[in-house]
């Protein structure tokens, strides 16, 4: 292994084998010179899947859906310069959306930076604080020592990636030319010769170094209180918001049971749809909330609240308005989730495993759910609430955007993914998806609530082979993300992409802004008059513009085939 390039490719390949063994099977990368070396690597190793793209900021949400869908890290790759920059919102979007990316960066080596060479900025903690960890490792050299700082480098990386609360690491790579390699035979060692020298990893597959990781569970004395505070209270409400365990709804629900207790759950939290015990959800609060009229009926004496910051405006101002009672906040982040900033109490914990240790701590016959009358309030008032809802939907004709989820609530099948647009799209799936048996998984960008990348993003978790994948999001949302749209005609992906076109934000309408007509329109209404078709036929995509809702059902029914 005398070639420099040779010993590039040994250390590298190390970096890469062992990214592999310790769970990242996907690398997103778009084309680049600098990172040729990660790149080649990636492609050669069969335990990694490579998805080539061409546009940064698409390539980094595309990875973010993709570990949203899998639940496990997915590395994305660029080479130097400002093309790591552009994986910056996705970045962001995966820090406060606890999403595990590893972002790997090619860089010029040490010698190469601040001397005017090409392509070359300060990629040194280039996204700050948005990154759990990061690390500008050292040059490639093929010593057993540096082999094995690779290899463990590798598999710190993805441990921070997965350590509650979850979110992206950015290893950052100098690589010197030549950044092709040589066929020497013997750069790495075989199977059979396979040492902890770090030449190569260790046998049958396992990761050089694996941290074990475990969910937090509820200490004794904290557990007792919470429940003894739980038992004596009655008027008691659970809040779930966006989470993402599959094994937290029937925890959950098992829990409300036992306490008479409603469940207001926001559809990302996957408590709202599938076969668990469904007759304590409350899925009409949105509504209900809105009505004045009801907030003494409905004032709670002690809220828990599981997950991240709702949606739902209402919702917040009902737990801001009943800043008297007992708010506790479950986070196994350790986060502050509390943009209302009257919680009393923060528990970080694991939320499933606090509901089923707070099972036994109260005991049987705590309360008779079926005979307790705040519970039945709730329930009748959410029966109202839908009803409602339902017949005005019914008598709606024209185009409504609320009620596309209505209508993808009796469309969508079992095992299902519905990723969310931000702004109106995740507002109007709040109030007007009801809950259902079928297990409807839905996805949303709520980390930063942004616009940006959300069809990249929607197309990764198509790629995860999850499930049908539909994405609901606005025209502007579109606009941002139209280059993501590639990736599905470069890849084969299957997805169904409903379009909201409004001709700009809609949801600047409902703010003061819109009260001043003068400069409305152009400053906040964004009225841009495109014809997305075009972009369809541009990427090879079926379109469809639908004038009525029995054409809508049709679409959809055909692109889910």
């Amino acid at each position: 292994m005398s070639a420099p390039e040779n010993a590039t490719y040994a250390y590298i390949g190390a970096l890469v084998d062992e990214l592999a063994r310790s769970g990242v099977a996907h690398l997103c990368l778009c084309p680049g010179s600098r990172s040729t070396p990660l790149a080649i690597s990636a492609a050669r190793h069969p335990g990694m899947r490579v998805w080539a793209l061409i546009d940064e900021r698409s390539a980094g949400f595309f990875a973010l859906g993709m570990a949203k869908a899998l639940r496990t890290p997915v590395a994305v790759l660029s080479t130097s310069g400002t093309a790591a920059a552009n994986f910056f919102p996705a970045v962001i979007e995966a820090r406060y959306g606890r999403v595990p990316l590893i972002v790997l960066t090619a860089d010029r080596p040490r010698e190469s930076r601040d001397c005017g060479t090409a392509q070359t900025i300060d990629q040194v903690r280039l996204y700050g604080e948005h990154v759990k960890w990061f690390v500008d490792l050292a040059a490639p050299e093929a010593t057993d020592a540096m082999l094995r700082y690779a290899r463990t480098t590798a598999c710190q990386a993805v441990t921070a990636a997965l350590q509650g609360p979850a979110g992206p690491v950015h290893l950052n790579v100098p690589l010197r030319e030549p950044l092709v390699p040589v066929a020497v035979p013997g750069e790495l060692l075989p199977e059979e010769r396979r040492t902890a020298s770090g030449r190569a990893g260790r046998a049958g597959g396992r990761p050089y170094a694996a941290a074990a990781r475990s969910l937090l569970a509820p200490e004794e004395d904290m557990l007792r209180n919470l429940a003894r505070d739980l038992a004596e209270t009655s008027r008691g409400v659970i809040v779930c918001g966006p989470h993402d365990d599959p094994a937290l709804a029937p925890s959950v629900c098992a829990l409300a049971a036992v306490l008479g207790y409603p469940v207001l759950a926001d559809p990302l939290s996957q408590v709202r749809c599938g076969p668990h015990n469904r007759s304590q959800i409350i899925d009409g609060y949105d509504a209900m909330l809105r009505v004045d009229a009801l907030d003494a009926t409905l004032a709670p004496d002690l809220i828990l609240r599981i997950g991240g910051t709702p949606a739902s405006k209402p919702l917040l101002q009902y737990l801001q308005r009943h800043d008297r009672a007992h708010q506790v906040i479950v986070d196994e982040g350790g986060g502050w989730n509390d943009p209302t900033r009257v919680a009393a109490e923060f528990v970080h914990v694991d939320p499933r495993r606090l509901c089923d240790a707070l099972l036994p701590a109260l005991g049987p016959g705590v309360r008779d759910a079926s005979a307790s009358a705040w519970l039945a309030t709730w329930q009748r008032l959410n029966r109202q609430a839908r009803q409602a809802m339902a017949r005005r939907l019914g008598r709606i004709d024209e185009p409504f955007e609320g009620k596309v989820f209505a209508e993808l609530a009796a469309l969508l099948p079992d095992g299902s993914t519905l990723y969310v647009g931000n702004s109106m799209p995740v507002r109007d799936l709040d109030t007007f998806f009801p809950s259902t048996s079928r297990a409807i998984r839905f996805l949303g960008n709520r980390g930063a609530s942004g616009i940006d990348g959300l069809v990249s993003a929607a197309l990764g978790a198509a790629a995860a082979e999850t499930g049908p994948v539909v994405l609901v999001l606005g025209d502007l949302a579109f606009y941002h993300d139209m280059n993501g749209l590639l990736a599905a005609r470069r890849h084969g992906l299957q997805a169904t992409i409903v379009l909201l076109h409004n001709d700009g934000g809609g949801i600047f309408s409902f703010l003061p802004q819109a009260d001043d007509p003068e400069h409305f329109e152009e400053l906040f209404g964004a009225p841009h008059g495109l014809n997305f078709r075009l972009a369809a036929e541009m990427y090879g995509l079926a379109y469809r513009s639908v004038e009525c809702w029995e054409e809508f059902r049709a679409a959809v029914q055909q692109s889910l085939g």
